[in-house]
């Protein structure tokens, strides 16, 4: 059920191979036990165009989306992990952030629920 939709600049891929970062994001988030084994879903979208302050520095930023339920430490702990990792693979790259959002599982539907 978790997503986790890397949003970088394209010169991140150069840096390392996208199977590599999805696997470091995809190894950090399942080492954090809060999600099932197989359940973890993580997407890499490099950006040609952007600005960053005006700027063409390197960026990597994670939109993590997950189901209701974990506690604010929890999410805190996880995103810490990711951030720490991410900061060994790409010492240089100066913008490294992540943001956890929670789905309601009131709303949350997909196909299997139908």
């Amino acid at each position: 059920m978790p997503h986790f939709v890397i949003d970088c600049s394209e010169n991140i891929i150069n840096l390392k191979s996208p199977q590599e970062i999805i696997q470091k994001v995809y190894n950090t988030a399942e080492a954090s036990n809060l999600f099932e084994k197989g359940d973890i879903k993580v997407r890499i979208n490099p950006f040609k165009y952007y600005t960053i302050g005006n700027t063409q520095n390197d960026f990597i930023h994670i939109f993590a989306n997950i189901m209701e339920g974990r506690t604010a430490e929890q999410k805190k702990t996880m995103s810490d992990s990711i951030i720490k990792e991410l900061k060994t693979m790409f010492p240089d790259v100066p913008i490294i952030s992540i943001n956890v959002r929670d789905f309601e599982k009131a709303t949350y539907c997909n196909k299997s629920m139908i």
